[in-house]
Parts: structure tokens; C-alpha cells; sequence
């Protein structure tokens, strides 16, 4: 059985008053808190086994050696990729997004190819794009969506060209909370012998992934979005795509022998992962696993599915109120606006009810450009949020909304 409390008890920051008000902490979309085994697990580290890794014989060097590449074997088995080789550690998924642009492009396309992504990416999935095109005079396309947030699959066929080169999407969108039919999409492209890039910093954290099964070439995350630490993320490559593309970054550790007239690379993933790595962070996020896993990631899906549905049941009660993104599929976060209200005034005094939402563009301003608004109030759910805590929302909500 799913026990709430004893899940709660695992976080103490949510015990924790704001503005005299018990702490409702609903911006897990953004970044979730952290469970105590992880915090202990990279305090420990920190007092005893804190050394550089890979480059020591000595006891410790090794030691935080072992506990790095256990971390790696951690994220395959939890993603279900084949070997630890296509497992690379970067900072997050915006830096996994950035590396395979990068290298993508300088190795895979020319001026004038393209890269198709979604109406609903997140910057990370379009910036890094559109810095390319700027280098390279690439395209940037992108599939439209549906007044409900979904994606106009229809037009997929349409929109892939003879200079298609990759394409790249968001697992689940961050505003709308749209869980995209990605094993289609990878189906469509790879008829057409094009590579797929999926972020999964939405996805991972909420239901299980497996990348061997959805079949995709390249997929991201981020630690600290799934109760890890911050500053650690992963990028998922098939080894026949990371063996292709040319190193993102230069220093140590990515080299094999470095002569004044050539450098050679390292095997993989290190060839991808140039200087020190954050070795704690890895032990940390691979904690973080084994709490997701020992919690049950069928018993977070179905926790939070439930949120999710009585959230949207909850606000549809309130006057005014207006929800952005209602998908036959949908996960663990509510974007709405309640009449007239501005998103940021109606964030602002929620915090002082002690309720943390997140207000703007959620980094996402095309698709504010398409919903035709500035910004939107998020609510976004984690494993240890509970039915009391939307009440409190839907109940402060009216309270702002009497206010104006």
C-alpha cells in the first residue's frame, strides 16, 4: 500500500512553515526535494570517500571510483539501455540537449538541413537549435498543436523533407502536462532512416522509461527533477549514434593520447565527458533511484495520476477559471488562469498561504505565443503531495480571486 506519511516523514523541508503556514509545495515540475537517504548518502561520501575519480591508484580514488560507475549501471538498468557505454553524465538535460545539437550538427548536417521539433519544447529544446542555425544556417520546423495541447500528428508526414535530419521532443510537456505519443513519433521517423531525440525531464521522474523499447536514439534527463541532487543529468545515446558524433567538450579524461600534432579520444561514454565529473552527485542521483524504485514507480504513476485528476475536478469549481492543456493523456502538472488575474499576482499571494506554484513562461514562450497569454500559474505534483494540499490550493485560489 502506498503509505502517504511514512513518504512524507522521508522529506523534512515539507514539515516547514512559510509566512506562518504550513509549507504546500507544488512546483515539483521545476525541481522536487530531496529525501533524506540522499542527502546522508552524499554527506557520506563527502567525509570519506571524497577523492578525484579514474585517475587514482590510491584506496579512495578507487573507492569513489566504484561508487561513480555503479551510478552508471543504476541508470541503465533504470532506463533499460543496453550497455553503461551509452550512458553519459552532463549537468542536465539542457546540457544532454546542447551536447547532441552541438555535435549533431557539426558532424550530421549541413546549411540548410533540418531539425523538427514541437510547439510545446522547453527553450532548452529550441535554443540550443536555434544557436546552430545561427552557426550553421540550419532550419528549425516544429508540429503545431490542438487547442487541447496535443500534438497534430497529422501533419508529421508533411512537415518531415528530404533535409529532415533529426527530430527532437519533449517526452512530456511542462506546461500542459501532455504526454506526447513519442514511440509513434520514433516509428514515423525512423521510416525515413531519421534519429529521434526525446527529453524525458518530465517523464522520468513520474513513469517508467524504457528506451530500448521506445527505440529512440538519444534521450535526456535531470537528477534533480527526480529527488537527486542538482547539477547532475543524464544523456541516453544509442552506441552506434554516440560513436559517430564528435566530442562536445575538450580536457581531461575524454582523451586517449594528446600529442602537439593530433589528441585521440577516449572510449565511450568518457569521450563525452571532459574534466572531473560531479562523482557525489552521480552516488546521489543513483540513491535517488533506489528511493523512486523501493517507493514503486507503478504506486508514484498512479498517486499522482490521481492528483492530477482531482486537481483538474477541483479547479473546474472556480469561476473565472481557465486550464491550458487538456490531453486524453496527460501527467503531473495543472497550468491554468483564473479571469482577469494576472499569473504573477495570483503566484505572489498564494505564497503569502504558504502554497509554492510556479508563475510565467515556464520557459516555454512559443507556446504562450500559440495559447495567445503571457504566462500561466503551475501547479505540478510529486510522490509525497497529497488531496489536502490541492484543497488548500483550490481554497486559497478563491481567496486570491476574492480579492480582485
Amino acid at each position: 500500500m502506498y503509505d502517504i506519511n511514512k513518504v512524507r516523514q522521508d522529506f523534512p523541508i515539507l514539515s516547514r512553515e512559510v509566512y506562518g503556514k504550513p509549507l504546500v509545495y507544488l512546483d515539483n515540475a521545476a525541481t522536487t526535494q530531496k529525501p533524506l537517504c540522499v542527502l546522508d548518502a552524499m554527506r557520506e561520501e563527502y567525509l570519506n570517500v571524497n577523492a578525484n575519480v579514474h585517475r587514482g591508484v590510491h584506496y579512495l580514488s578507487q573507492q569513489a571510483t566504484d561508487l561513480h560507475e555503479a551510478a552508471r549501471e543504476k541508470v541503465r538498468k533504470f532506463i533499460n539501455a543496453r550497455k553503461t557505454e551509452e550512458i553519459v553524465f552532463t549537468r542536465g538535460t539542457t546540457e544532454a540537449i546542447n551536447l547532441v545539437a552541438s555535435s549533431f550538427c557539426e558532424s550530421q548536417m549541413k546549411e540548410g538541413d533540418e531539425v523538427l521539433v514541437t510547439d510545446m519544447e522547453h527553450h532548452s529544446n529550441i535554443v540550443s537549435w536555434q544557436l546552430q542555425a545561427m552557426k550553421r544556417g540550419i532550419v528549425v520546423k516544429h508540429i503545431p498543436i490542438t487547442d487541447e495541447g496535443e500534438l497534430c500528428l497529422d501533419q508529421l508526414e508533411s512537415l518531415i523533407s528530404e533535409r529532415t535530419r533529426i527530430i527532437s521532443v519533449a517526452h512530456v510537456s511542462n506546461v500542459l502536462g501532455t504526454v506526447n505519443p513519442v514511440e509513434e513519433i520514433i516509428k514515423t521517423a525512423h521510416a525515413h532512416n531519421i534519429p529521434v531525440l526525446v527529453d524525458g525531464a518530465q517523464s522520468t521522474p513520474h513513469f517508467s522509461v524504457d528506451v530500448q523499447a521506445m527505440d529512440c536514439d538519444f534521450f535526456a534527463f535531470s537528477g534533480h527533477k527526480m529527488y537527486g541532487p542538482t547539477g547532475i543529468g543524464v544523456l541516453y545515446g544509442k552506441e552506434e549514434w554516440l560513436e559517430k558524433l564528435p566530442p562536445y567538450q575538450g580536457g581531461g579524461e575524454m582523451i586517449d593520447k594528446v600529442t602537439w600534432e593530433k589528441t585521440t579520444f577516449e572510449r565511450l561514454p568518457f569521450k563525452f565527458e571532459a574534466g572531473t565529473p560531479d562523482y557525489v552527485a552521480t552516488h546521489g542521483l543513483a540513491t535517488a533511484i533506489d528511493y523512486i524504485t523501493s517507493v514503486g514507480l507503478e504506486n508514484i504513476t498512479a498517486h499522482e495520476q490521481e492528483l492530477t485528476r482531482y486537481c483538474m475536478e477541483q479547479l473546474k469549481t472556480i469561476d473565472g477559471m481557465r486550464i491550458f492543456g487538456e490531453a486524453e493523456h496527460k501527467d503531473a502538472v495543472v497550468s491554468f488562469l483564473v479571469g482577469d488575474i494576472h499569473h504573477l499576482d495570483m503566484g505572489t499571494l498564494l505564497d503569502r498561504l504558504g502554497i509554492a506554484v510556479r508563475t510565467g513562461h515556464h520557459c516555454a514562450q512559443p507556446l504562450m505565443d500559440r495559447l495567445g497569454i503571457s504566462g500561466t500559474v503551475r501547479a505540478s505534483f510529486a510522490l509525497y503531495n497529497t488531496k489536502e494540499e490541492i484543497d488548500v490550493l483550490v481554497n486559497g485560489i478563491r481567496r486570491v480571486s476574492q480579492m480582485f
